[in-house]
């Protein structure tokens, strides 16, 4: 094997086939190539944005505005001169942590959550839900909070045979009559935790 041989790894390259770019830092790609080939993402690149230097002058959101599609849809491109550059692997990987409308409405479905419950669960409105449920696009804070609370229930919940328990145990706050009595003295606090470890 020399220098100019060529290895195929037999993983199709992702190449986008039309972007555009979209306030708060979000780009809505076309991928014409690759693992995503034909669909449509709204992508949130501000974690590259504000971790790298490399691209401390897309900070300026009118210069981000003005990215085009660059070497063939293997890169987006900024600038007069289109020096500044971010690749469509990155912004593939950006994107599988990105969610659609669709796909957070599968999200509320598989987890039985009303848009209100959503919205308590998320620490957002539901008027905020409501608009990641129709339009989107849905931040990647909020998509990885819902990967999160899946791999948890999931984890928590999973019986010895290997089912899953769709129903979390019932968490009651009512105090019982012997917390309703006990004084808020330190002394009372610490036999409650002492019963607590024990």
């Amino acid at each position: 094997m020399n220098g100019n041989d060529i290895v195929d790894s037999g993983i199709r390259l992702p190449r986008m086939a039309s972007v555009q770019p979209l306030h708060d830092f979000v780009l809505r790609v076309r991928w014409g190539e690759g693992p995503r080939a034909g669909r449509e993402d709204f992508v949130d690149v501000s974690p590259a944005i504000f971790s790298y230097k490399v691209y401390r002058p897309l900070r300026d959101e009118s210069l981000f505005l003005t990215g085009i599609i660059a070497e063939d849809g293997d890169a987006i491109a900024w600038g007069s001169d289109a020096d500044l550059m971010m690749s469509a692997d990155t912004i593939q990987s950006l994107a599988q942590e990105s969610w659609t409308p669709r796909e957070f409405l599968d999200f509320l479905t598989r987890n039985r959550l009303t848009q209100e419950a959503a919205a308590a669960l998320l620490g957002r409105s539901r008027r905020q839900i409501a608009t990641y449920a129709t339009k989107g696009p849905i931040p990647r804070v909020i998509a990885l909070a819902c990967y999160g609370f899946e791999s948890l229930r999931r984890d928590r919940f999973l019986q010895d045979s290997g089912s899953i328990n769709a129903q979390p145990p019932a968490i009651s706050t009512v105090r019982t009559p012997e917390q309703n009595e006990q004084s808020h003295s330190p002394a009372a606090h610490a036999a409650l935790r002492q019963r607590a470890w024990s």
